[in-house]
């Protein structure tokens, strides 16, 4: 479930996309590039879907009542997929019907300079967030143990969306600055468009993975298979091991023989 950990990295993302959908607001605005107008959008549909985040934490510490007698544990699962679901529909559905729309009518660019330092300004951003968001994920981490696993094997989706979302937003920013730079210095209006599209893509790509590893998550997916050789292994004594009420328990041959 989530931490303290992961409100820390929430917030800390909330604010530097907040601060960075503005400068690329402005950015496009100067410049009339599609890829910074689609950056803005992603910026401005990740400061939300932290919002969302945020919300799902709140209800999920909610008491256990007659209604739901196994707590609300799951709202955060619940939110997780719809940020993933958003950043599908709004954020890659938006920057790729923006990148057609600028390749079906081209424009040349107006003034790079605003765009590169944006760029430069947002790449500093979003890197402080990614370190803060992969910092507060390694700390509830096993030493040691890979990313990708760590990733995989989390039952705190709040930490790892924003882990992904700052790595998709980078990979996103890379992309606009190849698209700008090329559009601008070989005189290829379309390439903006493309890199639009491009953008559209990465967070496709990063919605479907999370939208999968929530789905995981909510319908209750059972322990990691390592960790459950772990246990057999410094317990041996263990014969039967399920999950209950979310929690792992064990039966023991030796409690099974007093049964």
């Amino acid at each position: 479930m989530a931490s303290h950990s992961s409100k820390r990295a929430i917030h800390a993302a909330i604010g530097g996309n907040l601060a960075i959908s503005i400068m690329k607001f402005i950015a496009a605005a100067f410049t009339g590039s599609s890829a910074m107008l689609s950056e803005g959008i992603h910026s401005l549909v990740d400061t939300g879907n932290s919002g969302l985040l945020l919300l799902g934490i709140h209800r999920s510490r909610k008491a256990a009542d007659a209604a739901h007698p196994f707590g609300h544990g799951k709202e955060l699962y619940f939110w997780s997929l719809i940020v993933a679901v958003l950043i599908f529909g709004v954020g890659g559905g938006i920057s790729t019907y923006e990148g057609i729309l600028h390749m079906l009518h081209p424009a040349p660019l107006q003034d790079s300079t605003w765009s590169y330092v944006v760029l430069g300004l947002a790449v500093v951003f979003e890197g402080v967030v990614l370190v803060i968001a992969l910092r507060e994920f390694r700390k509830q981490t096993e030493k040691g143990e890979s990313l990708w696993r760590a990733v995989r094997s989390s039952k705190d989706p709040a930490t790892f969306t924003v882990l992904f979302e700052d790595a998709a937003a980078l990979l996103g920013l890379l992309a606009a600055f190849a698209g700008i730079f090329l559009s601008h210095r070989l005189d290829l209006p379309w390439e903006d468009g493309a890199t639009s599209i491009v953008i559209g893509l990465i967070l496709g790509s990063t919605a479907g993975f999370l939208a999968y590893e929530s789905k995981g998550l909510l319908v209750g997916e059972g322990a990691d298979p390592k960790t459950l050789e772990a246990i057999r292994r410094h317990h041996p004594e263990i014969k039967h091991i399920y999950i209950e009420a979310g929690a792992i328990a064990a039966d023991s041959r030796r409690s099974a023989s007093r049964a």
